[in-house]
């Protein structure tokens, strides 16, 4: 496995960052068939909540509602970051779930209702997956509150090192099973390659 980059968060002068951390696997191509499923993209989801809430021993855990996830400190009202019902797209060996962010203490008053979490995950035929982990347009509150480097000695250098060791811990790519199974009823993927065909689950919970 080959997790990149380093360096992979960027500020902006409004006060908006983004950041990206990939991990390449390769594996036997059977294995990477079997793998390719619909249901495995929201299980890969389910496994990141999963590894969040026990990298922290419990201390933060994920509360799921109909049209929310939460992200609590031991519980609410401590709601570190409040997200959108997930999103999900599917293409022929691409696909993406992507939680939209709300608030929560973690969120700048100005970025309330802004930007997004997402995994991504890409076919490489015969025996390549990529997956990446993005944080797009968010607006930190301690950047807002103290000052940007403050918020990249913090929270951002531990939201880097806590998805590094995520990616990491997908090595051996055991996946939890989903709570939801938004997806569980579908076996394959919108059309292949040259197809191009594309499948979105926008209110997906």
């Amino acid at each position: 496995m080959i997790v990149t980059p380093r360096r992979s968060t960027v500020c902006f002068r409004n006060g908006a960052v983004s950041s990206v951390q990939t991990a390449d696997l390769s594996m036997a191509p059977d294995r990477l068939t079997a793998l390719w499923t619909p249901a495995n993209l929201e299980n890969l989801a389910r496994t990141y909540w999963a590894f969040l809430t026990r990298v922290t021993l419990g201390l933060i855990r994920v509360v799921y509602a109909r049209d929310t996830r939460a992200v609590v400190l031991l519980g609410r009202p401590l709601t570190l970051l409040r997200f959108d019902a997930p999103e999900y797209e599917l293409e022929a060996d691409h696909g993406t779930v992507r939680w939209p962010i709300c608030d929560g203490l973690l969120v700048a008053r100005a970025g309330r209702g802004s930007g997004f979490l997402a995994l991504d995950v890409q076919r490489q035929p015969p025996d390549r997956l990529r997956i990446e982990v993005e944080v797009a347009n968010f607006y930190p509150a301690i950047a807002a509150g103290f000052s940007m480097p403050v918020y990249r000695a913090t929270q951002a250098f531990v939201h880097v090192l806590v998805t590094h060791a995520f990616l990491r811990s997908l090595a051996t790519l055991e996946l939890k099973e989903s709570r939801i199974g938004r997806l569980a009823g579908e076996t394959a993927w919108p059309g292949d390659a040259s197809s191009g065909r594309q499948r979105t689950y926008g209110d997906g919970h």
